[in-house]
């Protein structure tokens, strides 16, 4: 299994390489764009090493506890974290867990300022409307760029599966030269 400091450099170096393939493909700066942003937000952030203590974890940095029921969760290289899609997937959901609650927990302080301030009479009302309209506009956004969300998710795809690659590689490699010395 190569080191978190080899991924990196595979993430890297694959990046033109990526960014290439995409634009001659799309003959799309935005999308290219897209892509290319989703593999090395994957490669360096997002990928499958995610479930347990690396480098992908420790660049969350203040934030890396959000993984900690990923990590605790999840056997590491199982099929929902090193899978080819169901990984990705699993990820983009579960951080979409932790992006509503952070939303939710803003819009109830939110609501809970202006009740104390006067300017809302009904802080609970707001909160139903405020997470009404959250869900909408993501829904809506989706719906008016479903390309453009397919590419990000795609760059995403990519990004992780070249670790989980390198991974199979790499263990191949080392299962193959171990019989070979006995």
């Amino acid at each position: 299994m190569p080191s978190g400091r080899t991924h990196d450099s595979i993430t890297l170096w694959s990046l033109p390489i990526v960014a290439g393939i995409t634009f001659g493909l799309t003959q799309s700066g935005n999308l290219t764009l897209l892509v290319s942003g989703g593999f090395l937000f994957a490669g360096l952030m997002f990928g499958p090493d995610l479930d347990i203590y690396s480098q992908q974890y420790k660049r969350w940095g203040i934030l890396r506890w959000i993984w900690l029921p990923y990590r605790r969760g999840l056997r590491h290289r199982s099929l929902m974290s090193h899978g080819a899609i169901v990984g990705t997937i699993g990820r983009i959901l579960y951080l979409s867990v932790w992006i509503v609650l952070f939303v939710s927990v803003g819009i109830v302080l939110s609501a809970i300022v202006q009740q104390f301030f006067g300017a809302i009479p009904n802080w609970q009302n707001t909160v139903q409307v405020s997470m009404s309209t959250v869900m909408q506009q993501s829904v809506s956004f989706i719906q008016r760029a479903p390309i453009e969300c397919l590419a990000l998710g795609i760059g995403l795809e990519l990004g992780a599966m070249s670790h989980s690659l390198s991974d199979w590689i790499g263990s191949r490699i080392k299962r193959w030269n171990k019989r070979r010395k006995r």
